[in-house]
């Protein structure tokens, strides 16, 4: 009998700590995985950015190809699925990336996660309000001197140049650690979708250096307006700086040799050859 009531109090207390702390611990829960990798494309409920708006998603769509899907959506495209290759179209040819940490059992909590914010009258991630109005020569001016560090991030983020470089940048152009920015607008669909993208970047390279930095809302719209002008002057702004670039490094070049030249231009050059030409100038 006393063996009996001491295994249904283990029981009791086994549920209870399972209702006290219903997430493992040092698991993410679905709503900080959201914010971090998710919202920069999508929204519950806010609209399209670069991927669909998510409310709503366990009614179009099964929960076991939901888990399935978002744990390797390029798989789900390679093999032909009709609805992800529909997904893929409709966000021009941009493919979902797949993200660190989405394995099985993260998986079935975030469509869980989605479905629940999915019946709220309001998600938390409905998407952040992107001001719609217009861009000025003031947020352009801003905009460049964010970009290129010569005004300092409010948080202490490094300057875009150091990775990054666009149609507009001058000199001999900027960083080549990340994407060239030139077409990002057109890329990503526009204010919305790259403000979203500068409010939680969602690769692991931009997630590590801005952990604990992110821009502030003040700095958003001066870094979009620098990405709008690029977009507006297109792709062949960005040759120049690459013309810059070879030119800059073969007079470089050329110019070390004939300074190097110059400079050793008393060295010791053969033995044999001095002798030769000495014998025949004395023949003559």
């Amino acid at each position: 009998m006393r063996r009996n009531w001491m295994r249904e109090w283990y029981l009791a207390a086994g549920v209870i700590v399972g209702l006290v702390a219903p997430w493992p611990a040092g698991a993410q829960k679905p709503a900080d995985f959201f914010r971090q990798n998710c919202m920069s494309c999508h929204t519950i409920g806010g609209g399209r950015i670069t991927g669909p708006d998510l409310k709503g998603v366990t009614q179009r769509k099964d929960a076991a190809w939901l888990e399935k899907f978002v744990q390797n959506p390029k798989a789900a495209i390679d093999g032909g699925d009709a609805y992800a290759v529909q997904l893929q179209q409709e966000a021009r040819g941009v493919i979902m990336p797949t993200i660190p940490g989405m394995n099985a059992e993260m998986a079935k909590a975030m469509i869980a996660f989605l479905d629940a914010e999915s019946k709220l009258a309001k998600s938390q991630f409905a998407g952040g309000a992107i001001s719609d109005r217009p861009l000025t020569a003031v947020d352009l001016a801003l905009g460049r001197e964010l970009f290129y560090g010569t005004k300092k991030l409010a948080n202490g983020g490094p300057a875009c140049v150091n990775c990054h470089t666009m149609g507009t940048v001058g000199g001999l152009g900027g960083g080549r650690l990340g994407p060239d920015l030139t077409l990002v607008y057109a890329r990503l669909g526009g204010r919305k979708a790259v403000g979203a993208w500068l409010v939680a970047p969602a690769t692991p390279t931009m997630q590590s250096v801005f952990r604990g930095a992110a821009l502030q809302p003040e700095e958003i719209l001066p870094l979009l307006a620098m990405v709008e002008d690029a977009a507006r002057q297109g792709p062949a702004a960005n040759q120049s700086s690459l013309v810059k670039f070879f030119v800059a490094g073969f007079g470089g070049l050329t110019l070390g040799l004939v300074l190097l030249g110059a400079a050793w231009r008393g060295r010791f050059k053969a033995v044999r050859r001095p002798l030769v030409h000495g014998g025949m100038r004395g023949e003559e």
